[in-house]
């Protein structure tokens, strides 16, 4: 991770937001009380990004921008531009990447994956991340909070579709990593597979011995060499607390090879 000091303090909380930290403290987060809430999934996300100074990356669905800030924080002189449809979100993104000192290497924009090319051009990056909504439309009863589905059940925008943005948007050769449930792994690989390749399948299990419900799928665009299904990462010990390795990963922003061992 980037030695650069820990923010100030990030944005004031308000009443309809909390302050959270990530990275040991490393990134101060403003988020909606209410609605979707960064959690572990996007700090796993950025850090299975092999990104190197100089280069560009796209966060789509980047919400308050958790994934791109600890991205900006583990890698220096990287941008990042961050796509988000909830103009509340894409405010905070904002806020929060100026309160950690980050302003300057980190671009939100309010739009549509459905609509993405009117806004940003074709293979215009190094990397593309997502962290979709991870419900098919349908497939659960909608939150009271129209915010909260927005972000945990697809809508007009199918999964199809964010992995149809994401190989328009990467470059040729470049990187694109998805986290999502596990049992939506034949759904990224189909839609992946042809305009992408070198799949690298990286499964999170809950404890030793448990069922994976969250994987890293990366791939390489205009790449064809044979997948790798890594040994993955445990994320807990028996009493609950977090592995050592995972510990490394959110808290002191190590980075996650998915190539494994």
């Amino acid at each position: 991770m980037s030695t650069a000091a820990p923010p100030p303090g990030g944005c004031a909380e308000t009443a309809d937001t909390t302050e959270d930290a990530l990275l040991g403290g490393h990134i101060i987060l403003q988020q909606p009380k209410d609605g979707y809430r960064a959690a572990i999934d996007p700090v796993f996300l950025a850090a299975a990004v092999a990104a190197k100074p100089g280069e560009r990356i796209l966060d789509l669905g980047s919400g308050v921008g958790a994934a791109a800030l600890c991205l900006l924080r583990r890698v220096p002189d990287i941008e990042v531009t961050g796509l988000e449809i909830q103009s509340d979100l894409v405010e905070l993104s904002r806020q929060n990447a100026a309160g950690n000192g980050l302003a300057s290497r980190f671009e939100a924009i309010q739009g549509d994956v459905l609509s993405v090319l009117s806004l940003l051009p074709p293979d215009s990056f190094d990397h593309v991340i997502c962290n979709p909504p991870y419900l098919a439309s349908g497939a659960a009863r909608p939150s009271p909070n129209p915010a909260r589905t927005a972000a945990n059940q697809e809508g007009d925008a199918q999964l199809t579709d964010w992995i149809e943005a994401a190989i328009a948007l990467v470059h040729r050769k470049g990187s694109i990593t998805f986290i999502h449930r596990a049992d939506r792994i034949d759904t990224l690989i189909h839609g992946l597979s042809g305009p992408a390749g070198g799949f690298r399948v990286f499964p999170l299990w809950p404890k030793a011995g448990k069922a994976a419900k969250r994987i890293l799928l990366q791939s390489r665009k205009a790449i064809a060499s044979p997948a790798i299904v890594a040994p993955g990462l445990v994320l807990h010990r028996d009493g609950g607390q977090f592995t050592e390795a995972a510990d490394a990963i959110l808290r002191r922003g190590a980075a996650l090879d998915l190539a494994g061992p």
